[in-house]
């Protein structure tokens, strides 16, 4: 009896396989370390592979692929309505198994290793500056129990970096000093790693004719069109820029029932670097649009009616559907005409 359906569980170093054959009958549960994987499917006939979308599971989709099998990926909370009372790695891999050949399901585009690679200048690059960000905290917060302040930005902190590394005794208690160049010092580093990380991120979007395309949205630059171009593997995936948008979480969460529809607030799913980032690129396109009003008459007249922050976020949307919409069609960005009053 062949294997046709196999359901697949991850994890680091524990799976569990449950495979039915064409009569969704049962022919293997069993639990395999991580050595063995690869050896299991090599001896099976090529079959259906269902995963969840998860850590490590777009490398394990690449390798079984490479033995012949079709793999498909699914988002976890798609297959968790189909395990079946308590929650065990057995009932995982049979829920994975069942949601599998739902003709309904959803599926996740593979991404190769290349871009994988991409979307991790970007991770690393957003947790460096996290981590600068406490670093100039504790360094303000240390110095101003010290009695010193400065304003804020950059020119406040270059003023407390050179306190803290020109003092020669006479500001600062000895202890006080030690520690605070321990992290003006590192603070230094991480900014140096960042710029680091910037310059490679610059020069893959200049090698990237769909990024520099992206770049000609208002309100998305150079690591906004990256890291798009980096997390959309396929544009056709989607039917239309409203789904890319609902994908990435800026749309309005519904709770209708009864045939009365309730919108809640932004339903948050998908990738939260890329939502904030479009929100934030928003922001500067809204600050250009209160300086220059009759250049942005639509964002003028929702900001006359709507918060500011309420307006960033259908703006952000609607750069979502313009970024799908270039991606999927080609071609540039063209501004709207204004008509003449």
């Amino acid at each position: 009896m062949q294997i046709t359906t196999v359901g697949l569980d991850i994890a680091k170093n524990v799976f569990q396989v449950h495979g039915i054959d064409g009569a969704e009958k049962v022919i293997v549960r069993k639990q395999l370390r991580r050595g063995q994987v690869m050896a299991f499917f090599e001896a099976l006939a090529p079959c259906v592979v269902g995963m969840e979308a998860c850590a490590t599971s777009h490398h394990w989709a690449r390798e079984l692929t490479k033995l012949g099998h079709e793999v498909r990926l699914m988002p976890a909370k798609d297959v968790k309505a189909y395990v079946k009372r308590n929650k065990n790695d057995a009932a995982d891999a049979e829920a994975i198994c069942e949601a599998v050949r739902r003709p309904t399901m959803r599926f996740v585009r593979i991404k190769t290793a290349e871009q994988q690679g991409q979307l991790m200048q970007h991770r690393t690059r957003d947790l460096l500056m996290r981590q600068r960000t406490q670093l100039i905290n504790a360094l303000r917060a240390h110095l101003a129990e010290l009695g010193i302040t400065a304003v804020q930005g950059r020119e406040g902190i270059k003023e407390l970096l050179a306190i803290v590394t020109q003092d020669d005794g006479s500001r600062l208690p000895v202890d006080a000093g030690a520690s605070l160049m321990v992290l003006a010092t590192q603070l230094q580093t991480v900014q140096t790693l960042i710029g680091s990380i910037e310059k490679r991120i610059v020069a893959q979007h200049r090698s990237n004719e769909a990024s520099k395309r992206l770049e000609t949205i208002p309100g998305i630059g150079v690591v906004g069109a990256t890291t798009i171009t980096a997390v959309m593997t396929d544009p056709k995936a989607f039917r239309s820029g409203r789904d890319f948008a609902a994908w990435i979480g800026i749309v309005p969460r519904q709770d209708s029932t009864g045939g009365k529809p309730k919108l809640r607030p932004i339903s948050k799913q998908g990738d939260q670097y890329l939502r904030r980032i479009l929100i934030v690129g928003a922001h500067s396109v809204l600050r250009r649009a209160r300086q220059q009003p009759e250049k942005y008459p639509w964002l003028t007249q929702l900001l006359a009616r709507r918060p500011f922050k309420v307006v960033a976020v259908a703006l952000a949307n609607k750069m979502a559907r313009v970024a799908w919409a270039l991606l999927a069609k080609g071609g540039t960005y063209r501004a709207p005409q204004l008509v003449a009053v």
